[in-house]
């Protein structure tokens, strides 16, 4: 490729060959299709709209019979782009087939950057003319409303030509010069054009480090004389971005700025063999490799300020839901969590769940059929109770006081571990979630607390009513509060103060 515009360092002209090696890691397909199902239960399209949504929604079948989760992919932007009351045009079919790919997502701003430009569909959109593609690195846009290449640029990294019609046979390759730019997560965007006429624009979050190789290997030779018990926590930040940049893990997963800083302050906290942690209070991560997984997790936490290690303590297991994170019982629901746990005297543990979509195990039903769903599933659940025995390792837990909740996955993830592990829990708590019945029989003895709204077009209600149902018909202690015109996430924090009530209130009255 030709360069037209750079500044003082001239990209490399890169031939085009098709692609070996890893990608950036798309959204899941599982998290795409709640968001899709709960637009489509917000709408209610009825008419031309519903029977040109259901005709998607065939293909969509089909597609997805097929293994063509490209395809799939194409179709849930389509009939989104029609829920939203917008037509569904080959400029939009052209933009939505195109992706920013690259190994390192998390790079080093002092080295070359390089990035390919594919598709991951052939869209319909008839191409004329030699196509052409611009490069910018733009602030992140927080904003849903605003499109994601809006924001401002904060570097002009080049113009190209000789970008191919075929971007699934021959990416384009480009190597990208991002000297001197701040550290921190940007959006890159390749805008692809035929002359002066835009066609569509991929984006991509990159977070940009100096000396991100110096940084890497520091940690490193501090992991291995830190004391045991910290050297995950240590080097947590270095397996996540391997992990990002090897495309298995999106990059929201985790914050490069906060986690690199917080092992480096690890690191000068255990000097001398202390482990910094062991009277930490409020609210902190900690980290510990799931050997099953070969991937170091993280988990979030909050000790009281009051903690005293000569007391015992209850414990809350708490469980994000579907794209969340375990930031999200922390940072969502209006931060009302964390408060409360403190002024009740709970300690909290947040896991992640091995991925955003893990699903928490797969209950006491049947395992999923896909080996890769299965494998995650397992995982998720792992990670849920390894947490529960590092926490009860590390702290004083009263046995009979161990309390689990969730919201919408976590929900869903609450009642298949209480069902498969009903012997651990005093009460458990599940908002906006689904179950099977058949499983309530397994922890009929578990005092719970549900919630759902009435309104909630993501989760229905009846998958709680029915959970509701047969804890009635078995004589559960259930207290159950349906929102009228509830949606799935506006009922979750105004329950909190009641839910912490209701755990005050419960615990084992014997223990296994």
């Amino acid at each position: 490729m030709k360069l037209r515009i750079l500044g003082s360092w001239a990209l490399c002209a890169l031939v085009l060959l098709p692609v070996d090696g890893f990608g950036q890691a798309l959204t899941s397909l599982q998290s795409l299709r709640v968001r899709y199902n709960t637009r489509k239960a917000t709408v209610k399209p009825e008419g031309d709209l519903k029977a040109r949504i259901d005709e998607i929604d065939r293909q969509m079948a089909e597609a997805s019979r097929g293994g063509n989760t490209a395809e799939v992919r194409r179709l849930m932007a389509k009939g989104t782009t029609l829920l939203n009351g917008r037509e569904w045009t080959d400029a939009l079919d052209y933009a939505n087939s195109l992706v920013i790919r690259t190994e390192t997502v998390i790079a080093d701003s002092s080295l070359p950057v390089a990035v390919r430009l594919e598709q991951i569909y052939h869209p319909a959109a008839r191409l004329e003319g030699a196509l052409g593609a611009r490069v910018t690195l733009r602030q992140r846009v927080t904003d849903a409303d605003k499109p994601q290449d809006s924001g401002a640029i904060v570097k002009d990294l080049g113009t190209f030509d000789s970008v191919a019609r075929d971007l699934r046979e021959s990416p384009s390759r480009f190597e990208l010069d991002a000297r001197g730019v701040p550290d921190g997560t940007y959006l890159l965007a390749i805008a692809v054009t035929s002359g002066t006429q835009p066609l569509g624009t991929a984006t991509l979050l990159v977070s940009l480090r100096q000396g991100l190789s110096g940084l890497v290997s520091t940690l490193e030779t501090a992991a291995a004389r830190a004391p045991e018990a910290v050297k995950a926590d240590i080097l947590y930040p270095i397996d996540r971005m391997r992990n990002v940049n090897r495309g298995r893990l999106e990059l929201r997963t985790f914050d490069p700025d906060k986690d690199f800083a917080e092992a480096q302050r690890v690191v000068a906290a255990s000097k001398g063999g202390r482990n910094p942690f062991a009277t930490q209070t409020g609210d902190f991560k900690r980290h510990y490799l799931l050997e099953t997984a070969d991937e170091i997790m993280p988990y979030r936490m909050y000790v009281p300020r009051s903690f005293n290690p000569a007391q015992t303590y209850p414990l809350i297991i708490a469980l994000h839901g579907l794209g969340g994170t375990e930031n999200s019982f922390f940072e969502g629901y209006d931060r009302a969590f964390a408060p409360l746990a403190e002024a009740h005297g709970y300690i909290v543990a947040a896991p992640l769940g091995y991925r955003v979509d893990g699903g928490y195990g797969w209950g006491v039903g049947n395992p999923p059929q896909a080996t890769a769903d299965r494998r995650s599933q397992d995982f998720s659940e792992q990670d849920v109770m390894r947490v529960l025995a590092n926490v009860r390792k590390d702290y004083r837990i009263d046995p009979a006081r161990i309390y689990l909740t969730g919201h919408s996955l976590g929900a869903i993830g609450t009642w298949k571990i209480a069902a498969k592990y009903p012997d651990i829990w005093a009460a458990i708590a599940p908002f906006s979630g689904s179950g099977s019945p058949d499983s309530v029989e397994r922890m009929k003895h578990l005092p719970q607390f549900v919630v759902h709204g009435d309104n909630d077009p993501t989760v229905n209600v009846r998958g709680s009513r029915g959970m509701v149902a047969k804890m009635k018909d078995l004589g559960v202690e259930v207290t159950y509060t349906e929102v009228p015109g509830g949606n799935h996430g506006n009922v979750v924090a105004p329950q909190f103060p009641a839910l912490f009530r209701f755990f005050d209130a419960h615990r084992k009255v014997t223990t296994p």
